[in-house]
C-alpha cells in the first residue's frame, strides 16, 4: 500500500450520532499495543492548550513510544518501498501487488483474531458503511496517483505530493477548527521546499496531469486524517479492527480495477510463460508480509503520533530514499539535490521541536 504512496474527513462526522459504551471501543486487542490504544490520539493537531486547561490525553503519549512507533514506522516504509520498485521492475502488475499487499494484510488480522489478539466491536449497519466509505477511499487514492504519474513527470509528481503535510492542516482547520502555532506553519516550508529541491528535475505536465496530482494530495490527506478519526474519533476502533473490516474490501476493488486496466490478462501470459519463477513468488510473498506488518504499524503510528506527523514522516522518508539510492545504487544527485535533503531534514527536526515544546508547555 505504500508504494502507490505513497488517501482515510468526512468519517468521524458520519458516525458520530451513533452510541455505543466506551467499553465496546477501548477494549484493547494486543499487548503490545495495549497502553498507545488508550492513550493515543491526534497528537499534533489539536488546539493550542491554556495553562489553566489539562493537557489533552495524547500529550501522556511518552515521547520514547511515539519514536518507538515512528523509527518502526520509517525503516518497515522503506523495506516495502524499496522491494516494491524491485518487484515491479521484474512484474509491472502495480494493481495486482497492491492487492496482494491488501490481501496478505486481511490473512495476518484474521489470524489475530482466530488466536485471541483481536476482539471486535459491535458496529452499526451506519458504521459499517463508514468503513466501505473509507475502504473506498484508499483504492481511489491509488487509482488516482497512478493515472497521474502517467500525465506528469515523477519529479514534479513528488512535489506535489510533498504538499500533504500542509493539505492535512488546513483539512484539520476547516472541517475541525482546530488551530496550529505559528511555528507549525513555519516548520512546513523547510519541509516542502527541501523535498522540492532534492527531487529537482525535468518538470512536465498536462493541465489534467495536474489536476488529477492536486487531487490525489487531497485524497491522500483526507485518507491519512480519516485513518485518525477511525481510531481516534467516536468510532475508536483499534489498528488491527480498522485494518480486518476494510482490507478485504479493498482487496476486492484492487481486483476489479487489475481486471479494468487490463492487468489480469498480461498477468496470464506472464505466468503462462513461465515469468514467476520459484524465487520471485517467494520474493511476493516476503514483501506481501512486510506489507502487512507496515499497514499495522502505520495504523498505530498514526493513532500515536497523529496524522500530520505521519504526512511529515512522508516527506523525510522521500529524501531518505534519495539517500539510499546513493548509496546502493550508486546514484549521482547534483549540488542542489543534496541541499534539498539538508533542508527537509532540518525542517522535519524543527517540527519535531516545535512539538516537544508544545507538550512541555501542557504537561
Amino acid at each position: 500500500m505504500d508504494e502507490k504512496q505513497d488517501t482515510r474527513v468526512s468519517i468521524n462526522s458520519m458516525s458520530s450520532g451513533d452510541s455505543r459504551s466506551d467499553v465496546e471501543h477501548t477494549e484493547e486487542n494486543h499487548e503490545l499495543l495495549d497502553k498507545d490504544e488508550r492513550e493515543a490520539q491526534d497528537l499534533e493537531a489539536q488546539s493550542p492548550v491554556e495553562p489553566s486547561s489539562p493537557p489533552p490525553v495524547e500529550y501522556s503519549v511518552s515521547t520514547s513510544r511515539k519514536l518507538f512507533y515512528l523509527g518502526l514506522y520509517f525503516l518497515l516504509n522503506l523495506a516495502v518501498t524499496l522491494s516494491n520498485k524491485a518487484l515491479l521492475r521484474s512484474a509491472s502488475y502495480p494493481w495486482l501487488l497492491t492487492f496482494a499487499h491488501t490481501f496478505a494484510t486481511s490473512i495476518g488480522c484474521t489470524a489475530l483474531l482466530v488466536t485471541g489478539h483481536l476482539k471486535l466491536s459491535k458496529l452499526t449497519v451506519r458504521e459499517n458503511l463508514v468503513l466501505v466509505a473509507f475502504s473506498t477511499l484508499f483504492t481511489l487514492n491509488i487509482a488516482i496517483s497512478n493515472v497521474s504519474l502517467a500525465l506528469v513527470s515523477v519529479p514534479f509528481h513528488q512535489v506535489m505530493r510533498s504538499t500533504c503535510p500542509l493539505m492535512t492542516i488546513l483539512i484539520y482547520k476547516v472541517a475541525y477548527g482546530r488551530t496550529y502555532s505559528n511555528e507549525t506553519w513555519i516548520s512546513m516550508i523547510p519541509l516542502i521546499l527541501g523535498v522540492g529541491l532534492a527531487t529537482f528535475g525535468d518538470y512536465h505536465f498536462t493541465m489534467l496531469g495536474f489536476t488529477l496530482t492536486l487531487f490525489g494530495v487531497i485524497l491522500a490527506s483526507i485518507k491519512t486524517v480519516a485513518t485518525n478519526r477511525l481510531m481516534t474519533g467516536s468510532l475508536k476502533l483499534s489498528a488491527m479492527e480498522v485494518l480486518f473490516r476494510m482490507s478485504p474490501l479493498a482487496a476486492i476493488q484492487c481486483l476489479v480495477y487489475a481486471g479494468g486496466s487490463g492487468e489480469m490478462s498480461r498477468f496470464q501470459a506472464s505466468y503462462s510463460e513461465g515469468v514467476f519463477t520459484t524465487g520471485l513468488v517467494v520474493f511476493i510473498v516476503s514483501n506481501a508480509a512486510m506489507a502487512f506488518g507496515l499497514n499495522l504499524v502505520s495504523f498505530q503510528t498514526n493513532k500515536v503520533a497523529g496524522a500530520l506527523t505521519i504526512s511529515v514522516t512522508g516527506n523525510v522518508k522521500q529524501c531518505l530514499t534519495i539517500v539510499l539510492g546513493i548509496v546502493l545504487f550508486n546514484v549521482r544527485i547534483a549540488l542542489l539535490n543534496g541541499a534539498g535533503i539538508f533542508i527537509a531534514v532540518l525542517g522535519a527536526a524543527y517540527y519535531s521541536k516545535v512539538e516537544l515544546d508544545r507538550k512541555r508547555l501542557s504537561s
